[in-house]
C-alpha cells in the first residue's frame, strides 16, 4: 500500500510540473488569440457595466427565444395531430432524444449523489 501511495504522489508530482509548464504557454496564446475581446483597462466598474449589459441583452432576447418556443410547440402538435403519417425513421429519432434525455437525466443523478450509484450520502 505505501509503495502504491508514493507511486501515486509521484504521478501527481509529474502532473503538477507537466502543468505547471505548458499552462501558462496555453494561457499566454488564448489571451492573445482573444485579445479583441479584452476589455482595458480590466476595472471592477467595465466588468459591472459588460454584466449589465449581459444581463439586458439576455432580457431583450426573451421575446425572441419565446417565439421560437410556441413555433416549435406548434410543429410538435401538428406532428402529434398527424402521427398516421409519421415515418419510422421520424419515430426513431424521437425515441433517440427521448433515451438520449433520460440519459442525461441519469448521469445528473449520479452526479448529484456524489458519483455514487447505490444512494445519496448522509
Amino acid at each position: 500500500m505505501a509503495s502504491k501511495l508514493a507511486q501515486l504522489q509521484s504521478k501527481a508530482c509529474q502532473a503538477s510540473k507537466f502543468v505547471s509548464k505548458h499552462c501558462s504557454g496555453y494561457y499566454k496564446q488564448l489571451l492573445e488569440q482573444n485579445k479583441q475581446y479584452i476589455q482595458d483597462p480590466p476595472t471592477v466598474e467595465k466588468c459591472n457595466l459588460l454584466s449589465k449589459q449581459l444581463l439586458y441583452t439576455r432580457l431583450a432576447s426573451i421575446p425572441v427565444r419565446r417565439e421560437a418556443f410556441w413555433k416549435e410547440l406548434d410543429y410538435a402538435k401538428h406532428l402529434w395531430k398527424h402521427r398516421q403519417e409519421l415515418k419510422v425513421e421520424d419515430a426513431g429519432i424521437a425515441a433517440l432524444f427521448g433515451l438520449e434525455c433520460f440519459a442525461w437525466y441519469c448521469a445528473g443523478e449520479i452526479v448529484g449523489r456524489g458519483f455514487t450509484f447505490t444512494g445519496y450520502y448522509v
